[in-house]
């Protein structure tokens, strides 16, 4: 039992599954962003593998068959017949094409979404019916999971590893966890001052937009889609631009498991059309996004200036990783490195300020930067590769900008830094040693595989120093002392906090963020309360037996 719930974790699963690292590979090309003669301040340092991305990429063994939007249980041609291309990250090539839904389309999905919820069949159902239903689709994500795993590397550009042994049997897991609350939503009756019965009933709110983002599409998918469909609302989903596929495709296989039509709808497109139609349309009665902490902001305006609709937001982060003086150096150096490159960095809950005591931060930095050096970049299709392509250029050159910027501020490059290869969106592990609280690389959101390496020298100080920020998303903690470990998960503001570990995710697990990392919470039971309404039924009783 307990080798089974460790294995739902992103970390520990993907770790279990992959293969072991090649050994490194040719040098890597320099940045065109950094320039000919760019001087980058580095320490006896050496070029990333570059693993498969000289040779020629794999091509999946998965066709694309859904791309056009799911508007009431069919695929339909967005109402302009405009479409958008959705590309390979790995050359920067076509994929597909795939529909581009706006304004009109979401009014239509809406419009589909109200009738299902209003007048269909899903909220008059048996909570058990719906469970059933739900189990069904899970069955169908195990039996397709091939497909699913290929098609999702594919278009994001994360390891197939990672995407069969970690994402799709979690996707999984997660609906049947959702499914099995389906019958468990309870009301509760509660007794009175006076002669009345008071029922407290839990509702399902209605139709639910939902905005996912791009790093974590079919996951995203099941914990939006789970725990709404489960209390009963019908969903429009807006899938992000650059990977609307795999949505798609799950879709489809829910309505193969017996959803009625109009239940869940699907929109892919961009965010200043498709996504802000969504959050200002008076007929969506909750919205939930996961993405950038300013995009938050703009879907919170925007719901409040429409129907007040209330909003559930898992937002950016900029997390802490602390390793006090008492670690085991080696296991904390790999702690650490999966925490900060895991998904090629493009997780908002990476470790990304990494604080190592004084007294084991040399040895660290040393080790980190070894670690970066094995760790194998190439095409995510390709056994033994670790990392693949950042999502797109725009992310591959924000990335770059940043590492620039931390040259520039005065932090020590000690490896990485430099795109790998000519071809696609692929960048070396990055270590940067010396960092200070008030560096760019040290606030502000990366989302790439850039690990910025800060000293302390006591447990206040990195108390103060790790809470000084505008995010509050997650932590972790590296210790061998139970007090330090009390100490610091119970000081660090963040909504989770992981002690000698990291990224342990299960379905029962609540996620979210302090400050500006979010609004409520994701996943377990908290999920259930997003897509509820509370309503108190309050009757006269004449002449009661008791009260």
């Amino acid at each position: 039992m307990a080798a089974r719930r460790a294995a739902s974790s992103f970390l520990s699963r993907f770790l279990l599954t992959r293969p072991s690292p090649a050994s490194p590979a040719s040098p890597a090309g320099k940045s065109a962003l950094l320039g000919a003669g760019a001087l980058l301040h580095r320490f006896s340092t050496a070029p990333a593998p570059a693993a498969a991305t000289a040779e020629e990429p794999i091509q999946p063994a998965v066709e694309v068959n859904h791309t056009q939007l799911l508007i009431n249980g069919n695929f339909v041609d967005a109402a302009s017949g405009k479409t958008f291309p959705t590309l390979d990250p790995r050359t920067g090539e076509v994929i597909a094409r795939v529909a581009e839904g706006d304004s009109e389309d979401i009014d239509r999905a809406v419009a589909a979404a109200r009738r299902a919820f209003d007048e269909g069949p899903w909220p008059r159902m048996t909570a058990y019916e719906r469970c059933r239903v739900l189990l069904r689709f899970a069955d169908l994500i195990e039996r397709h999971a091939e497909e699913i795993a290929a098609l999702e590397t594919w278009d994001n550009g994360k390891t197939l590893a990672q995407a069969a042994g970690t994402e799709v049997p979690m996707v999984a897991r997660c609906i049947r966890y959702y499914a099995g609350w389906a019958d468990k939503i309870h009301g509760l009756v509660v007794p009175a001052d006076g002669a009345h019965t008071v029922q407290v009933l839990h509702e399902p709110v209605g139709v639910a937009g939902q905005i996912i983002p791009w790093n974590f599409p079919l996951l995203m998918f099941a914990w939006k889609v789970g725990p709404a469909l489960a209390c009963g609302n019908t969903v429009v989903l807006k899938t992000a631009e650059q990977t609307p596929l795999s949505a798609l495709y799950v879709a489809n296989l829910l309505h193969e498991a017996g959803l009625p039509e109009g239940v869940l709808n699907v929109v892919s497109g961009f965010g200043p059309t498709a996504g802000a139609a969504l959050c200002s349309h008076m007929g969506v009665d909750k919205l939930a996004f996961t993405g950038s902490t300013g995009t938050g902001q703009i879907v919170l305006e925007l719901a409040a200036r429409s129907n007040l609709k209330p909003v559930t937001l898992e937002l950016g982060g900029k997390s802490p990783f602390v390793v006090m003086d008492d670690a085991d150096v080696d296991q904390a150096v790999e702690l650490a490195h999966q925490a900060v490159f895991f998904n090629q960095g493009q997780c908002c809950c990476a470790g990304s300020r990494t604080f190592v005591h004084e007294r084991v931060y040399d040895e660290f930095v040393e080790k980190s930067k070894a670690r970066a050096l094995k760790r194998v970049v190439g095409d995510p299709f390709r056994n033994g590769v670790e990392q693949g392509p950042q999502i797109d250029g725009q992310q591959f050159n924000k990335i770059l900008r940043y590492v620039q910027s931390g040259v520039d501020s005065g932090a020590t490059l000690v490896t990485g830094g430099d795109r790998v290869g000519s071809r696609g969106f692929y960048i070396q592990p990055t270590v940067f040693a010396d960092a200070k609280d008030d560096m760019k690389i040290a606030r502000e959101e990366i989302f790439g595989p850039v690990q910025t390496i800060l000293k302390f020298s006591g447990m206040e100080e990195v108390i103060r120093r790790a809470n000084a920020t505008h995010y509050g998303l997650a932590a972790g903690v590296f210790t061998r002392s139970l007090d330090a470990a009390n100490t610091l998960s119970r000081a660090l503001r963040a909504g989770t906090v992981w002690v000698n570990c990291y990224d342990v995710f299960d379905a029962t697990i609540p996620f979210g963020g302090y400050k500006m990392s979010g609004v409520g919470r994701e996943k377990g039971i908290y999920a259930l309360r997003n897509y509820l309404q509370t309503k108190a039924v309050v009757t006269p009783i004449k002449d009661p037996a008791w009260l």
